[in-house]
């Protein structure tokens, strides 16, 4: 039997991820049955599986994708800059995953983190990656002098996460999205520096 090579089974795990993402976000978690990832995905029920223990792997693996992912551009551009990308047109960045579906497992995460214990506790060992990496972003402004120093990191990361959740929430509800630009602006404002005259 030949010897697949690393960059191959990264190739096929990234294909189950970016197939599974699409299934979750269209079908949510219980609607994501093995024969939609199948058809999502495009293998088999095998190939998929022996990446992923099962079902509830594959979907953590992915929330800790996107999560990775999230944290990335935070460490970039900031957490406003992520909402900003979740307004943007889906895959109008050049081919970086669409924010529809980032969505949809976003908002699939959220309603499992309410409804299932076990799932909460398997999530948060997971889920610091973002928080942390707004935190150093908000830590690297307050060296530079860019950051209001009324206020502390901690307090700020906390109020920028629960914007990021009531976007998440409007987005959910189909509301019209259009004209929140002008707000992002507002949210980003309101945590730079204001030097006096």
């Amino acid at each position: 039997m030949p010897r697949v090579s690393p960059d191959h089974l990264q190739a096929r795990r990234r294909q189950i991820l970016d197939g599974a993402r699409a299934c979750f976000a269209r079908h949510g978690y219980e609607g994501a049955t093995v024969r939609r990832l199948e058809e999502t995905t495009g293998l088999s029920r095998g190939a998929i599986f022996h990446h992923f223990k099962d079902k509830e792997s594959l979907f953590l693996a992915l929330a800790e994708d996107d999560a990775g992912r999230m944290a990335d551009v935070v460490a970039e551009q900031g957490l406003v800059q992520v909402m900003r990308n979740l307004l943007a047109d889906p895959g109008s960045d050049g081919g970086e995953m669409p924010e529809a579906d980032w969505l949809g497992t976003r908002l699939e995460v959220s309603r499992r983190l309410r409804t299932d214990a076990d799932f909460r506790l398997r999530w948060a060992q997971r889920s610091e990656q973002l928080t942390n990496a707004t935190k150093a972003r908000l830590k690297w402004q307050e060296r530079a002098g860019n950051l209001r120093d009324d206020v502390d990191v901690d307090v700020l990361t906390a109020y920028l996460e629960l914007v990021l959740e009531g976007l998440v929430s409007h987005l959910a509800m189909g509301l019209p999205a259009d004209d929140l630009g002008p707000v992002l602006d507002l949210v980003e404002e309101s945590v730079r520096r204001h030097r006096g005259p």
